[in-house]
């Protein structure tokens, strides 16, 4: 049997029902002692807050290695799993409560889900340091436009804003295996596109 490739759904209005879930945001619980803080804004191609767009992060332990322990859906307030979701606020505004990420050049992983997407997006955010001047990856993206993966450090942990568009526009990550001919495989370091409706 064949089956006829589909595009991806755009996301819908359903954030607020059926994809937020009790402790969503906290891969560890607030007030822990190694707890950092990830959190930014979402912006569209105006420079204007994506107040309903959905962020997914997946990370390595804080000893690089991989987690693979269950339990994202339903914490327990003991096991890291290294993945959280977090929805943005009427601001565009996401937050993380999380552990630093370990290894050598340690990042997140970020899937990014939001209105006039018809499949998510893929980026990274790097924790700054020296050792990125060496990174492989980061050396094949356009100088001009590293720093869009590379999150500021704060006191209390790590700002990373992202941009749909525009100046400043986020890059954004094809993988291979993904679905061809979709909007994240179409957007290699250049960002999203609106819909045709104006509603970007």
């Amino acid at each position: 049997m064949t089956f006829t490739p589909t595009p991806g759904q755009t996301i819908g209005p359903f954030f607020g029902y059926a994809l937020p879930y009790p402790g969503d945001h906290h891969l560890v619980p607030l007030g822990s002692p190694d707890a950092i803080r990830l959190h930014g804004t979402v912006f569209d191609g105006g420079g204007r807050p994506v107040k309903d767009a959905l962020i997914e992060i997946w990370q390595p332990g804080p000893d690089g290695s991989v987690v693979r322990q269950a339990g994202s859906l339903h914490r327990d307030g003991f096991t890291f799993t290294g993945w959280g979701r977090a929805g943005t606020d009427n601001t565009g505004h996401f937050t993380f409560a999380t552990l630093r990420p370990g290894g050598e050049r340690p990042f997140f992983a970020i899937t990014l889900f939001a209105r006039g997407l018809l499949d998510r997006l893929f980026t990274r955010a790097y924790l700054p340091g020296p050792d990125l001047a060496d990174d492989a990856f980061l050396n094949g993206v356009d100088a001009t436009r590293r720093d869009t993966l590379i999150a500021n450090e704060e006191v209390d942990g790590y700002r990373f804003d992202i941009r749909l568009q525009g100046e400043g526009e986020t890059v954004f990550l094809h993988f291979p295996g993904h679905r061809p001919g979709n909007v994240a495989s179409s957007t290699v370091a250049t960002g999203y596109r609106p819909t045709d409706d104006g509603t970007d």
